[in-house]
């Protein structure tokens, strides 16, 4: 079963519900790759998600990827990617009791603001896109070629499409 949880470490917009919009955006990536099984697997298989603000990313950006700026979303899987197949055929008790980390996902508030607004977004929508995105890096997907970059971004459109929300990168074609 997929667990999403959310801490919001710096204040984000109170009017809504980020664990129930978190575990939606998850949910609607990880059911279109490989590993959709992991969403009802024996074992619970959680995605955490912070909420946080610009200096905790840019710290975190600068120590993890050795980028000295904030980014809106960042992901850090907890299993590597040749080990995930196996994780969607495992039950509970080959993994000691059922729960697997698939990873984090952190979004910095500012950023994400920011960029909603340059877009003409709702930062709900741009939010969900970033969930949506990092729930992808988790389970292996990438954007560092072309041919990557360009799956990457058609199966973010199609679990956003599922949620209601247009494709953002309609403007980029």
């Amino acid at each position: 079963m997929l667990s999403v949880e959310t801490h919001a470490a710096t204040p984000w917009p109170d009017a809504i519900d980020w664990e129930a919009r978190a575990g939606e955006a998850a949910a609607a990536a990880l059911a279109l790759t490989p590993y959709a099984s992991l969403a009802d697997a024996a074992p619970l298989v959680e995605i955490a998600i912070r909420l946080t603000g610009d200096a905790e990313v840019h710290a975190l950006n600068r120590d993890f990827r050795g980028k000295d700026k904030p980014t809106n979303v960042l992901s850090f899987p907890q299993v590597q990617d040749d080990l995930l197949e196996g994780l969607s055929n495992s039950d509970a008790k080959e993994t000691g009791g059922g729960e697997i980390l698939l990873g984090d996902i952190v979004l910095a508030r500012e950023t994400c603001a920011r960029e909603a607004e340059e877009k003409g977004v709702s930062l709900i929508d741009h939010a969900t896109h970033l969930i949506v995105h990092g729930t992808l890096h988790l389970v292996g997907y990438d954007h560092m070629d072309d041919a990557s970059a360009a799956a990457m971004e058609a199966l973010e459109v199609k679990a956003l499409a599922l949620l209601g929300i247009a494709n953002p990168y309609a403007d980029l074609d």
